[in-house]
């Protein structure tokens, strides 16, 4: 059984990791959130030790040290400008990290936290699970066996419908949270470097706070895309059917449906990375860096 402690318990994502922590049959030691709104602990771990001050977390982490119980593992559920301190936190306690997307925000920060990892001996992983997903496994197959000279056309929109606190958050500030591409996208240009290929070119046809939209040119796939968090984009079918989110990929002019097999996602990922074989600095990198030439 491993040690875990976790930072960002009171978001959105974190039930998901509390699960696969769960799931993997391991132990939350200790979570951090400045926010209290941390109930969902006592589903999964109702022991493990709860901190609003980073630190007191962090002095919590180093007495248990001293005292024989190590930390393996952070798990980093926290706003995406703070993933690269609490990744660098968790190396210099001795654990190796495990990140959500995006796993740091510009392409110089994978290259700083490549060099703590050499100096510490430990591993960051970051969470790309849709590398994981069946029907994404299927495409990138099928792609690998199709003629090296054929070309894909890929059309991908992604509109989910957000609030007005959406602005007022983090998330809606471009320097905590890269923008709506990065926050929003990362893992859809991550998903599509991995079946088709490297970036060829990247542009940007148009960027603002609530959508954006381009077009990735790739080694084996010509790519149109667009994001947004505005219910005025939803197209009129989703609208009439009373849905917030829409999601459409056409390959070639027919859909990609991958809507389903998300559920045990988070899980597959934590137990590839206990076996050693998690997604590490560079597999993240090519989508930080789409994301980083999109953003204005």
């Amino acid at each position: 059984m491993k040690n875990f402690a976790l930072i960002g318990a009171a978001g959105y994502i974190a039930p998901r990791h509390l699960k696969a922590i769960k799931d993997t049959g391991n132990n939350l030691v200790a979570a951090l959130d400045p926010f209290d709104s941390v109930g969902i602990l006592d589903s999964y771990f109702p022991k493990a030790d709860f901190f609003v001050e980073f630190e007191r977390f962090d002095r919590h982490v180093e007495k248990l040290k001293r005292e024989g119980t190590q930390i393996d593992y952070v798990s980093v559920c926290s706003p995406n400008y703070l993933h690269d301190a609490h990744i660098r936190f968790g190396l210099r306690h001795g654990a190796d990290v495990i990140c959500e997307k995006p796993i740091v925000l510009n392409p110089w920060n994978v290259d700083a936290l490549a060099d703590i990892e050499r100096e510490t001996g430990k591993k960051i992983y970051s969470i790309l699970q849709l590398r994981l997903h069946p029907k994404v496994i299927e495409l990138r197959d099928k792609i690998a066996r199709s003629d090296a000279r054929q070309r894909f056309k890929v059309d991908l929109e992604y509109i989910t419908s957000r609030g007005g606190w959406y602005q007022i958050s983090w998330k809606g500030d471009p320097k905590k949270s890269g923008g709506i591409a990065t926050n929003i996208g990362v893992h859809f240009f991550d998903m599509l470097t991995w079946v088709f290929g490297d970036v060829i070119e990247n542009h940007v046809e148009s960027h603002g706070d609530s959508s954006a939209a381009g077009r990735l040119v790739l080694e084996r796939a010509d790519v149109k895309w667009h994001l947004s968090i505005d219910e005025n984009d939803l197209p009129q079918e989703a609208k009439m059917a009373g849905k917030r989110t829409y999601r459409s990929t056409l390959i070639d002019g027919e859909s990609f449906e991958f809507s389903d097999g998300f559920a045990d996602l988070h899980t597959k990922c934590y137990e590839q990375i206990l076996r050693g074989e998690g997604f590490g600095l560079e597999d993240a990198r090519k989508a930080i860096e789409i994301v980083k030439a999109i953003r204005p």
